[in-house]
């Protein structure tokens, strides 16, 4: 049997993260359900302790989901979750975005004036990237 795959990311603050992704990505961040989350309370499956108020909207605390807008692309959910204590090393897996015919350095520049840190450009053969970390410092890479 074949299964999905949801890639999760920790970082400190899951709904600023969600925002910058979807940005990045051109993806959009997944609605909050305001009424589940008041239920979820009312049964005892939840508390308010497990909720926060992002933008206006009550969310859940602990996380916060991007999703292509094309479901037929077939890409992973990508969830921020949080998590007590900053980035500290290097990712052992990271993101590779392949940007296709868009001009990498515009889409860098984009990337860089949003608030993401160039880390280094290297190649394989042909092949050519560059590693950037986002806002909390997560490692991923850009290539044609």
């Amino acid at each position: 049997m074949a299964y999905k795959v949801q890639v999760t990311l920790d970082c400190r603050d899951p709904h600023a993260q969600a925002d910058w992704w979807a940005a990045a990505l051109g993806w959009q961040v997944e609605p909050t359900d305001e009424e589940f989350i008041r239920r979820m309370i009312a049964e005892g499956h939840a508390s308010e302790a497990d909720t926060t108020t992002y933008r206006g909207e009550l969310v859940w605390a602990g996380g916060a989901a991007v999703d292509n807008p094309d479901p037929s692309a077939g890409t992973p959910r990508l969830y921020f979750q949080a998590v007590p204590e900053p980035k500290s090393v290097k990712n052992r897996m990271h993101l590779d975005v392949r940007v296709g015919d868009e001009d990498t350095s515009t889409v860098i520049d984009r990337l860089t004036a949003a608030g993401a840190t160039v880390l280094y450009e290297a190649n394989q053969g042909p092949l050519r990237w560059t590693t950037l970390a986002d806002p909390e410092g997560n490692e991923f890479c850009v290539s044609p």
